[in-house]
This record gives C-alpha cells, sequence and structure tokens, in this order.
C-alpha cells in the first residue's frame, strides 16, 4: 500500500501555526505519511526549520487566506478563495491527498468538504463520528454536529458510517447500534426515532433499538445514532464533565496532605483516567460520508491531538473506510428497492 498522503489546514485553530507545525513533524517521525501543510508558505518553512523538520515527508503548501472563527462559513468559502481549508478541500477533490485534518471553523470544513469535495454515492449528507471512553471500551457518537434537521433515512445512514467506522477502526467485530432516545421502548422518543425503527430492521447492521442517555457510557452499545443537535449538546457536556471532574479531584487533593501523598500511590492509575478521557487521545472526529476524509480538531487543539488526529487519518485511510461505506450504503440501497417491490405486489 502506497504511504497516505494527508493535508493539514496549518492555519486552522487557537495557536496556529505552531501547534500545527510541531504536530506535523512529530506525526512524520513517527509513522510513514506525507503531509502537506496548507498555510503561509514563509510562516510554516521558518517553523519547520525550528522545530526540526527539515528532510521529513512535509510538504509546504501556500496558501495566502485564512477563514477566522467567527465568519459565515459558506461566505467565507465562497470569497476567500485561498484561504487554507479551501485549498486543502481542492487538493483532496483531485486526489492529491486522501484526508484533510484542520482545527478551524468547523463550519467551514463541514462547508468546504460537502461543497467542494462532495459526498460518497448514495450519501445524503456526511456526518461527524466522535469517539468517547465506556466502562468496557468505546462508544461511536453519530451525528455530533453535522446536521441538525435530519430524517428517518439520515440516521440509518449515519448507523451505517458509524458502525463501519466501529469495525475498522475499534475493532469491533459485529457493532451493536442504538437510537439515542428517552427510553427503551420503541414507543418512546419524537416522531425521529420512533420511524426509525422499522427502517433500522432492513439495515445492514446490528440494530439493538433504544438507548437512553444513562447508557452513553456503560458499554451498552458500540454506536449510538442521532441528530447532530443532540449529539453535538452531548458531546459538549461530556467534554465539560470530564474537565469539571478532574478539576474537582485537583482542588480535593491541594487541600489534604494525606490525599496528596495518597496521590503519589495513585498517580499510574490517575494517568490511565486522564488518557481515557482526554480528547487529545482521539485526535479529533471524523466527517464520514465524503469523498476522502475530513478531521475536525478543536479549535484550541494541543499538538498532541492534532498529531493523533493525523494517526487517525492514516488508519482511516489504511482501512479502505470508503470503500466499505458504500458497498454496504449500496447493499442497503438494493435491499430496499427489493423491500419496495415486494410491498407492491
Amino acid at each position: 500500500m502506497s504511504t497516505p498522503v494527508i493535508a493539514l489546514d496549518a492555519m486552522g485553530g487557537d495557536f496556529a501555526p505552531q501547534h500545527e507545525v510541531r504536530a506535523a513533524v512529530e506525526a512524520a517521525r513517527a509513522w510513514p505519511l506525507r503531509i502537506l501543510l496548507i498555510g503561509h508558505r514563509d510562516r510554516l518553512q521558518a517553523l519547520l526549520r525550528e522545530y526540526g523538520g527539515s528532510g521529513l515527508p512535509i510538504e509546504v503548501v501556500h496558501a495566502e487566506e485564512v477563514i477566522g472563527m467567527d465568519e459565515n462559513p459558506l461566505v467565507a468559502i465562497r470569497r476567500k478563495r485561498q484561504a487554507s481549508i479551501v485549498v486543502a478541500a481542492q487538493l483532496l477533490k483531485a486526489g492529491i491527498c486522501q484526508a484533510v485534518v484542520s482545527a478551524g471553523n468547523t463550519g467551514a470544513v463541514m462547508a468546504a468538504m460537502k461543497f467542494i469535495v462532495g459526498t460518497l454515492p448514495g450519501i445524503e449528507r456526511p456526518a461527524l463520528a466522535v469517539v468517547l471512553p465506556t466502562r468496557t471500551g468505546y462508544v461511536v457518537l453519530i451525528d455530533a454536529g453535522a446536521n441538525v434537521h435530519v430524517r428517518p433515512f439520515h440516521l440509518k445512514q449515519f448507523a451505517i458510517m458509524g458502525a463501519t467506522y466501529a469495525q475498522l477502526i475499534l475493532r469491533v467485530s459485529n457493532p451493536r447500534v442504538g437510537v439515542l432516545s428517552i427510553g427503551e421502548e420503541d414507543i418512546k422518543g419524537n416522531a425521529l426515532t420512533r420511524g426509525l425503527h422499522e427502517i433500522m430492521r432492513e439495515a445492514p447492521v446490528h440494530f439493538i433499538g433504544n438507548v437512553e442517555g444513562k447508557d452513553i457510557f456503560t458499554g451498552t452499545a458500540d454506536v449510538i445514532v442521532c441528530d447532530g443537535f443532540i449529539g453535538n449538546v452531548v458531546l459538549k457536556a461530556s467534554e465539560s464533565l470530564a474537565d469539571m471532574i478532574g478539576a474537582l479531584l485537583k482542588e480535593e487533593i491541594k487541600k489534604r496532605p494525606l490525599a496528596q501523598f495518597g496521590y503519589l500511590l495513585m498517580k499510574p492509575a490517575m494517568h490511565a483516567f486522564r488518557r481515557r478521557v482526554d480528547y487529545s487521545e482521539y485526535g479529533g472526529a471524523p466527517l464520514l460520508g465524503i469523498q476522502g476524509l475530513a478531521i475536525i480538531c478543536h479549535g484550541r487543539s494541543s499538538p498532541k491531538a492534532i498529531r493523533n488526529a493525523l494517526r487517525v487519518a492514516k488508519e482511516f485511510t489504511e482501512a479502505r473506510m470508503n470503500e466499505a461505506i458504500q458497498a454496504r450504503i449500496a447493499t442497503d440501497i438494493q435491499s430496499a428497492h427489493a423491500q419496495e417491490k415486494r410491498s407492491h405486489g
């Protein structure tokens, strides 16, 4: 297999381009991949020299403009044709790279991918998939913010993409797929979730029905499907809770000398806990369903988070994720057509 080529939007993010260039250097040293750094050539080349990136498989691609966090995404990608994320999307569309990583304006990244790169055949809307820790392993939450208004068949496609991701990247042999709702019974929920059950039973996934908010972190399901509004609320609340738990633990330990001694004994366990709940370990959220891959990182991403996003992009490409998604979507479409013919007699 050829070495994956990944475009990194070096101008997106709160700490760009320093964190992006540092991450690129670390990733190029750690894994066999080629990185295209997109941004202002002079700044990026100077940082590459400063961080010891000379001689590594990193190429700078010049982009004059940057889309700010407060700009309207659709307007910005149309007006700023030389913005770093627009140039990255054009490289992906042309097949020069297989994936794009960005910590920039989330809406602009999604708009660039949808309108410049385009979706896979059969996919109407791409969706953000995030990996969350559970008591037994991990769960894929999809959609985590790309689509606020959806219909049941969109959620079915999210389920297929999420299950494929869980199988190929998280190595779950037969991922259990649940729909996030307010009760386990089929009749619980709103019109969207209630309308999903019948069509999900025909989908090429292991569908287990509704799951509740209390089930997200228990390991009840390997993939949890919801619309982007609900998914983004769950994601932000989960990240905030993890940050609060960490902060409260530090405060309580500092108040008690004995607790500080106990912390020294528990330090390895605390570090392991921190790794499991730290978003930087997972890199970012893949936007599934596009021609190629985009991984969207937090604006405040550390070099470690961006480096791990590059790793996930590499794994996604090597797993031939899009081919697997296309095959399953095609199977589902054929099954739906056959079902429709049978129903019409």
